[in-house]
C-alpha cells in the first residue's frame, strides 16, 4: 500500500504486468489512479484486445459473425479474457477442453448473460469435432499456467494432448481459411 501510494502521487496511471490479481487490485485501492491489468494469474485484457483487434484485421467478418474456438486449458487468464471479450463483442466464443479443465462457471455464466445482450454466444464443450467446427480462428496456450510447479506437466500432457492444435485439428474445422492464434510464447518440447 505504500508502494502505491507513492506511485500514485508520481503517475496519472499504471499497468500491471504480474502474477497476482490481488496486487493488481491493492495498486488500484491504494494508489488513487487507474491501474491496467497487463497480466495477472486470473486475467490478461491487455491480450485479449490485441487479439480481438488481430482477428478483426484478419478475418473479413464483423466481429459478431466470428466464430472463435479456444482449445486446451480453457481455465487460465487468457481463455477467461478472451471469452470476456467474445461476449462484449458478439463474437461466438467455443471454449473445448477436457470437463476439468473448463472455464470457471460463474465466469461462464456472466459472459453468457453479456453475450445475451450482444448477440454472441458462449458453448464450453469437451467435444472437439463439435467445438471446432466452422471456426474462423482456433486460438491455443501453454498446457502449464503461470505459477504451476512443474510436477505437473506429465499429467497435464496426457490429459491435453487429444486437444493439440495441428494440421488434423485445423482440418476438422471445415474451414479452409481458419486462423491459429497463440499468445505465445509457445513450447515446442522442454528444452524450448
Amino acid at each position: 500500500s505504500d508502494t502505491a501510494r507513492v506511485l500514485g502521487r508520481m503517475y496519472d496511471g499504471m499497468a500491471y504486468r504480474g502474477y497476482s490479481q490481488q496486487s493488481a487490485e491493492g495498486l488500484a485501492l491504494h494508489s488513487g489512479i487507474p491501474v491496467w491489468n497487463a497480466l495477472t494469474d486470473t486475467a490478461h485484457p491487455t491480450q485479449a484486445l490485441a487479439d480481438v483487434m488481430t482477428i478483426q484485421e484478419h478475418s473479413g467478418k464483423p466481429l459478431h459473425e466470428v466464430t472463435m474456438c479456444y482449445i486446451g486449458d480453457a481455465n487460465n487468464n487468457v481463455a477467461a479474457s478472451l471469452m470476456v471479450a467474445a461476449a462484449k463483442t458478439g463474437m461466438n466464443f467455443r471454449a473445448v477442453s477436457p470437463a476439468e479443465f473448463a472455464p470457471d462457471t460463474q465466469l461462464t455464466a456472466r459472459c453468457r448473460k453479456t453475450a445475451g445482450q450482444t448477440g454472441g454466444r458462449i458453448t464450453v464443450t469437451d467435444d472437439i469435432a463439435a467445438g471446432v467446427a466452422g471456426c474462423d480462428f482456433i486460438y491455443t496456450d501453454v498446457w502449464v499456467s503461470m505459477g504451476e510447479p512443474g510436477e505437473v506437466w506429465a499429467e497435464r500432457i496426457s490429459k491435453l494432448k487429444p486437444y493439440q492444435v495441428n494440421r488434423s485439428l485445423l482440418e476438422t474445422t471445415g474451414n479452409p481459411e481458419v486462423k491459429f492464434m497463440h499468445c505465445l510464447p509457445a513450447f515446442h518440447n522442454t528444452d524450448t
